[in-house]
């Protein structure tokens, strides 16, 4: 049995934040209910990339492992559908701009009044105060909190992450508080809101950045590839490519100097501890691409790690899932033709697992309407 067997999740969500999170619950054993407007998640349409059969993948990213049912909730039945779903769900997840809900009945209030077991999930861009109106993308939040602000080379153009890693980290977010707020129903014998926004996760995202300005009054600024508090740490050129090499202590920084033949810096008093090496990076980096430069960074990652120096090559993303497949990390799940990353959360006792592909538009909408109009004590979840 899945650690979620029997939690209904009502998936009203949709892009990438709030459907991570309900797959991520659907991979714990949860039955996600995915709830889709007539023309569908909007990422069904974000073409290209295609898989081989014509589906849109950023789609596939985060729908693994649900039902899909379209309701208009412009329509009276299919809102009094959408309403009897959050009736019979453990979980509810919706990310439409605040206000929204509200307008079909849906809302935190309405719904917790009748369901009080209900756990409901509310992400956000700004907030619910006066950021309500807000439009929470990814990149603009990116913009607005300083993530931008601190990446990218330091004579360069601020960048924003390759992918959107704050809509990642807020799902991340709200799987934490579903479940702790499952876990609190067990006590409390109710469900509460659980309420995310883009703004806090990114902030929060920040980790040390945030400290630093916090304790300093001073931002941060970008530095590219190397660390701010820590040095050797960073990307480094070989004589075909760079390396990233994390000596994260003197030990490291002194095997690292034996490896590559310049042992006398270890004892160099510009470097001998770490508080040393920031203050002399550039004349540190000068040195150590001397030596990088002899080789192939293909010999020097060997080499270093060899050595029990942290080091590889800056990988495309292929030649990364290259590297999980041959560490038995089995990275990829594939069901019904459709390939997916494989969920990184492992459990010994219940482990997650790929039941459902990512479903079409209105797959299971049958089945689920059938559901919804039995009486409650008399049905059965759909798929069981």
């Amino acid at each position: 049995m899945s650690a979620l067997s029997g939690v209904i999740v009502a998936d009203f969500s949709r892009v990438l934040a709030g459907p991570l999170a309900a797959m991520t619950l659907g991979d714990l054993g949860a039955n996600v209910i995915k709830v889709e407007p007539p023309g569908g998640d909007e990422t069904r349409s974000w073409l290209p990339p295609v898989d081989s059969a014509g589906r849109s993948t950023y789609f596939q990213t985060a729908n693994r492992n649900k039902r899909s049912i379209t309701l208009d909730l412009k329509d009276e039945t299919d809102r009094r559908l959408a309403f009897e779903l959050a009736m019979r769900a453990d979980v509810l997840i919706e990310n439409f701009r605040p206000g929204t809900m509200a307008r079909f009945g849906l809302d935190w209030e309405s719904v917790h009044a009748a369901h009080p077991s209900l756990v409901y999930c509310s992400i956000t861009g700004f907030g619910e105060g006066a950021g309500a109106q807000m439009p929470g993308y990814d990149p603009l939040i990116q913009a607005l909190s300083g993530m931008m602000s601190i990446t990218g080379p330091p004579d360069g153009e601020a960048s924003k992450v390759g992918v959107a890693l704050v809509d990642v980290i807020a799902g991340l977010n709200a799987t934490t508080g579903i479940l702790a707020a499952l876990h609190d129903r067990k006590t409390l014998r109710e469900g509460q809101r659980v309420e995310i926004n883009l703004l806090s996760t990114a902030l929060a995202a920040l980790a040390n950045q945030s400290s630093a300005f916090l304790n300093t009054g001073s931002s941060p600024g970008r530095l590219g590839n190397v660390h701010p508090s820590i040095e050797p740490f960073s990307t480094y050129a070989t004589a075909t490519g760079p390396i990233m090499i994390c000596a994260g202590n003197d030990r490291q920084f002194r095997q690292l100097a034996v490896t590559i033949g310049a042992p006398g810096l270890a004892e160099d008093d510009r470097f001998t501890s770490n508080l040393d090496r920031v203050e002399n990076r550039e004349v540190l980096r000068s040195e150590l691409e001397q030596r990088l430069g002899l080789d192939s960074v293909e010999y020097w990652a060997e080499a270093l790690n060899d050595a029990g120096v942290p080091a590889g090559p800056v990988n495309d993303i292929g030649s990364g899932f290259e590297l999980a497949e041959s560490l038995g990390l089995a990275p990829v799940t594939e069901i019904e033709g459709a390939r997916t990353t494989a969920s990184p959360i492992r459990l010994s006792a219940n482990p997650s697992e790929a039941r459902l592909p990512p479903p079409a538009l209105d797959a299971h909408g049958e089945e689920i309407r059938e559901w919804l109009r039995a009486p409650r004590e008399e049905a059965e979840q759909p798929g069981s």
